[in-house]
């Protein structure tokens, strides 16, 4: 008997004291990632690469690392003006698995201002369907979440 997966997901927002088109640019550009993302620097020896546009639809980045890091890749799959990037994640290592990410960026109505909301959702399956009841990803990503929200903050407001 197979075991249905289980569906999770999680967010976290930042206000950002910049235009959406600023944040945009740091979103849609997976080399961009390097100076805000929470997991750079998890591991010095990751192997990174980059393919289709530089930027926007179709862009994709891989990376391959140690245990922190694990394996994967990313490809932003649609750009909604400067309102939404949507992302599909694929895990390799260190459990295999599937999620979809989401930036909304929600322009204020206080001058430069931005709410960006990063979601991520997907169902847990295997192993992880099995720890996902003890670990919530809300706990296991969330942290991440809010770290790499605050790095982008900064980076954008400088």
């Amino acid at each position: 008997m197979r075991l249905a997966p289980v569906p999770y997901a999680t967010s976290r927002s930042a206000l950002v004291q910049a235009a959406p088109g600023r944040v945009l640019t740091e979103l849609v550009d997976f080399r961009r990632w390097r100076d805000w993302s929470p997991w750079e620097g998890t591991d010095p020896r990751m192997r990174r690469s980059y393919s289709g546009p530089t930027s926007g639809a179709g862009s994709e980045y891989a990376w391959d690392g140690g245990t922190k890091a694990g394996a994967g890749s990313m490809r932003i799959s649609s750009v909604l003006g400067s309102r939404a990037v949507e992302i599909d994640l694929h895990f390799e290592r260190p459990f295999p698995a599937d999620a979809d990410i989401r930036f909304d960026l929600v322009p204020q109505p206080e001058g430069e201002r931005t709410l960006v909301t990063w979601s991520m959702a997907g169902e847990h399956t295997g192993v992880m369907r099995v720890l996902g009841r003890v670990l919530s990803m809300d706990r296991l990503v969330g942290t991440d979440l809010e770290k790499g929200l605050a790095r982008l903050k900064d980076l954008v407001e400088r």
